[in-house]
């Protein structure tokens, strides 16, 4: 049984990520992880109570997502845990890829949203987390 990793935030572009990767886990009959980063650099220059404050409501946010997508795969006879890292997400979705030793790596690319990544960007990313890690990404 291998392992997939789900990296997740809400919105379309992680449902259908979602989505992918509890089919692919139930069709190869792997485990699944879904992984919420919390990444407050944006804050970098704010004073430190806020940060907490922001970093706290993140992390409520993340373990709702995270749960509702743990959720949904186990109703569907996938079995998932879920991951809350604080940190950069590039570098902490193939820090859990590495931990994990997982096999597949799915990641979602927003359709007609603000997003993080150019497509090109969100390759090379992809590209990255393959070499880095031996896994195998899919972007949805």
């Amino acid at each position: 049984m291998g392992k997939i990793l789900c990296a997740t935030r809400g919105g379309e572009a992680s449902h259908r990520a979602q989505e992918q990767a509890i089919a692919l886990a139930r069709q190869r009959g792997d485990s699944l992880i879904f992984l919420y980063v919390i990444d407050t650099h944006f804050l970098d220059k704010t004073a430190a109570p806020i940060v907490v404050d922001v970093g706290n409501q993140l992390q409520n946010m993340g373990q709702f997502i995270l749960a509702m997508a743990q959720e949904k795969a186990e109703s569907e006879g996938v079995p998932a845990e879920s991951v809350c890292r604080t940190g950069q997400v590039r570098e902490e979705i193939k820090a859990v890829a590495r931990d994990e030793q997982v096999d597949v790596v799915v990641l979602g690319h927003p359709v007609g949203e603000t997003n993080a990544f150019a497509m090109e960007e969100l390759k090379a990313f992809a590209a990255e987390i393959e070499a880095e890690t031996g896994s195998k990404v899919v972007v949805v």
